[in-house]
Order: C-alpha cells, then sequence, then structure tokens
C-alpha cells in the first residue's frame, strides 16, 4: 500500500500561530528546528545549558536561552532533542512537572515514547516530526526554498487534530515542501533501529573490517585493503544516493556488476538474513530497548569499552594515516 504523503497545501501552518514553541536542546536538530519555525512566523523559545558551546551558539542565532523548567512551564508544544538515553531523565525531572493539559510533547524519533520511558501525563499528547536528514541539511534547504522529506505520527492521548499540529510543525520546518509521509511511534523507531544495527552502522560496519582483516591475513598491504574496503566505499554509496542500486550498477564496470551479482549472495547469505530477522524480533519485542536502558543506568560499561576497542582497530589507525595524504577530504579525527 503507497505511503500517505502531505505537501504544503496539506498543511495549516495558522494552528501554530499564538502559541509557543520550546526548543529542548540547540544541537544539530535544534538550530534547524529553531530557525526554521522562527523564520515561518512561529513563536520559538530555546532551553539549553549555560555556558555550553550550544548555548552560545544559540545567542549568536538571536534567541535568549532559558533553563528546560522555564520552557516547559511557558511552552505549548516542547521539542526534547537531548540524545535518547538522556530525555527520560530531563522529561521526568525537569519537564514532567510543568505539563498541562493540552500540551504537546515534540520528538524527533520515537524511541522513548515507543518504548514507554515517558510518563506523560493526562491530558498531553506526543507528535512525532522526524526529519530524514541531518540538522545541518534542514535548515540549509529551507534557506534555499527546499525542505528535507519528514515522517510524522501521533501517539497515546492524541486528538482528533492532533495530527494537522504535527502537519503544521512539519511545514515550520520545511518538511512540506519536499513531502512529508505519516507514520507510526512503532514503525519509525523499529526501522530507524532495524537500519542503524543491520545496515547502515552495524552490518556497513563489521563488513569493513571483515573484509580489510582477510585481505590483511592473506598478506595484503594494509594500505590497499584500507583503499578497496573502506575509501572507495564513498564513491558507491554516493551512486545510490544519487540514483539507487541501478544507477551504482550502471556507473561501475561490467567486471564490478558480475561479481555484485555473483558474489554478493555468498557473503549474504540465508544465515545472515536469519539473523536480521532475530534482530528485528528483538526490537520489537522491546529486548534491544531494555539492554540500552540498562547499560545506560549502570553508566555504560559495556558501551564505552567497545567503542574503546573499536578505535584502535588496525584499519583505523591506517586509515588515519592515508587520510593525511588526501588533502581534498576534510579529515576529522575524534
Amino acid at each position: 500500500m503507497p505511503a500517505k504523503v502531505y505537501y504544503d497545501q496539506d498543511a495549516d501552518l495558522s494552528l501554530l500561530k499564538g502559541k509557543t514553541v520550546a526548543i529542548v536542546g540547540y544541537g544539530s536538530q535544534g538550530h534547524a528546528h529553531a530557525q526554521n519555525l522562527r523564520d515561518s512566523g512561529v513563536q520559538v523559545i530555546v532551553a539549553e545549558l549555560p555556558g555550553s558551546a550550544n548555548y552560545k551558539l544559540a545567542v549568536e542565532h538571536g534567541f535568549q536561552p532559558v533553563s528546560t523548567e522555564e520552557a516547559a512551564r511557558k511552552a505549548d508544544l516542547l521539542t526534547l532533542l537531548a540524545p535518547d538515553e538522556l530525555q527520560p531523565d530531563i522529561f521526568r525531572s525537569q519537564i514532567r512537572p510543568h505539563l498541562k493539559p493540552g500540551n504537546i510533547l515534540v520528538c524527533a524519533h520515537g524511541f522513548n515514547v515507543h518504548y514507554g520511558q515517558f510518563d506523560m501525563p493526562e491530558g498531553v499528547a506526543a507528535i512525532l516530526v522526524a526529519p530524514k536528514g541531518p540538522g545541518h541539511l534542514v535548515r540549509s534547504e529551507f534557506v534555499k526554498g527546499g525542505g528535507v522529506p519528514c515522517l510524522v505520527g501521533v501517539g497515546p492521548g492524541a486528538k482528533d487534530d492532533t495530527l494537522k499540529i504535527a502537519l503544521a510543525y512539519a511545514k515550520g520546518i520545511g518538511g512540506t515542501r519536499a513531502g512529508v509521509i505519516q507514520t507510526t511511534f512503532a514503525e519509525e523507531t523499529e526501522t530507524d533501529l532495524f537500519g542503524e544495527q543491520v545496515v547502515l552502522c552495524g552490518g556497513v560496519s563489521e563488513l569493513i573490517c571483515a573484509a580489510f582483516e582477510t585481505l590483511v591475513e592473506a598478506g595484503y598491504q594494509p594500505e590497499l585493503a584500507y583503499f578497496e574496503c573502506m575509501h572507495e566505499l564513498k564513491l558507491i554509496v554516493d551512486l545510490m544516493y544519487q540514483g539507487g542500486l541501478s544507477y551504482m550498477r550502471y556507473s561501475i564496470s561490467n567486471t564490478a556488476e558480475y561479481g555484485d551479482y555473483t558474489r554478493g549472495p555468498r557473503i549474504i547469505t540465508e544465515q545472515t538474513r536469519a539473523e536480521m530477522k532475530k534482530i528485528l524480533k528483538e526490537i520489537q519485542s522491546g529486548l534491544f530497548a531494555k539492554e540500552w536502558i540498562l547499560e545506560n543506568k549502570a553508566a555504560a560499561p559495556q558501551f564505552k569499552a567497545l567503542r574503546r576497542r573499536a578505535r584502535e582497530h588496525q584499519v583505523e589507525q591506517v586509515g588515519k594515516a592515508l587520510r593525511k595524504m588526501m588533502s581534498w577530504i576534510e579529515a576529522k579525527e575524534v
């Protein structure tokens, strides 16, 4: 069944007239939401920690940041854009005590609503407005007169007109210029986690490291292994980004395309597909969410150890040296 897509003519920005929108967290998404909404004529206040880099940035952009508590008291709509693992404590201690019936909590990701980490007061609804792009793109496209596609949905306690508010918010940040797809908190959260774990982060990272290790263990130079298994990935992803798998295959050599069709299925086997289904079930059941929530309650010891070990991998050390040879890359180091 085709997705329901909304555009500018389907959203009424006047529904936000006379309302105050608070943006909690002036980071990647926060700066874009706040500035785009303000430019759309919406009354916006920003909450940030005094002395932080994001606080100073908000001031540079013409805002006078307040505390989260003050923002929650003054706002009709409150957009919580802190990291997932920090949101429950912020909501519980600084936001919930000040919410009133009719207020709306805006989320850019459904994790904490879907997995029950917010104890929502009676009469307060949650809406999902999730741009499918980083904040800097949400802002730059808006300034150009365009927009980044968004997902919208409504959570428990939503009234009949709550979706209209979500669409108005999406219009305020430029989403309806490109197209807004209706979804649910569950669908957005579960597909987002699955994509991160199986393809975008977990799958790709592990594939790169395993391929790099295979070549190095076979006696090939680590530098060549890095170029073939990491560096050239950008070229392929850019082609996919522009025109899908077909355009990528059209653009590469016939030799590479034949190897794609005949060897790819030997890497992604039925066992791999079975593991994908197992990971999806862990996400759907809440098992992954429970694991991540408990990890953070224990100060994230396993997460920190895994991060440290991954940064010490040979592919990272080789890549760090090779990137210095390529002046056109805006190299980043962690």
